[in-house]
């Protein structure tokens, strides 16, 4: 007897793959991102795109804040052409992570969303940061 998950057929395991594979090209997770911040050269910057308020109370360490509604062309001058931005906001009800990634995409950089924001860094057990990073 069919129900709301079985209603409609899954994709088949060719169409699946390429889907979800393709979903790693635009999002990482908080386990990895952490990983990788561990590291004096991560391979990307991390950016916290939620207000300076909110930063300031707690952040994922070695984060930058940027709040999506200032990334601009000018304020990001300073950064080469091939940087990787990692972008993250308060979780998944929260879309200023997809925000700021269309802005930095827009402007010509390569960016990712770390799925889950803060809400997914403290489920994984990680630590948070508090006070204006230097």
């Amino acid at each position: 007897m069919p129900n709301a998950v079985t209603l409609v057929p899954a994709a088949s395991p060719n169409v699946a793959l390429q889907h979800f594979e393709s979903q790693l090209a635009f999002e990482t997770d908080c386990w990895d991102t952490h990983e990788a911040m561990r590291s004096p050269d991560p391979g990307f910057v991390l950016l916290d795109v939620r207000s300076p308020g909110l930063f300031e109370k707690h952040h994922v360490p070695g984060a930058i804040n940027l709040p999506h509604g200032k990334i601009i062309a000018s304020g990001m001058d300073s950064y080469p052409r091939d940087t990787l931005f990692v972008t993250y906001c308060a979780g998944p009800h929260c879309n200023a992570a997809a925000r700021a990634a269309a802005k930095l995409s827009g402007l010509g950089f390569a960016v990712k969303i770390m799925a889950g924001g803060v809400t997914g860094w403290i489920s994984e057990g990680f630590s948070l940061a508090s006070g204006i990073a230097v």
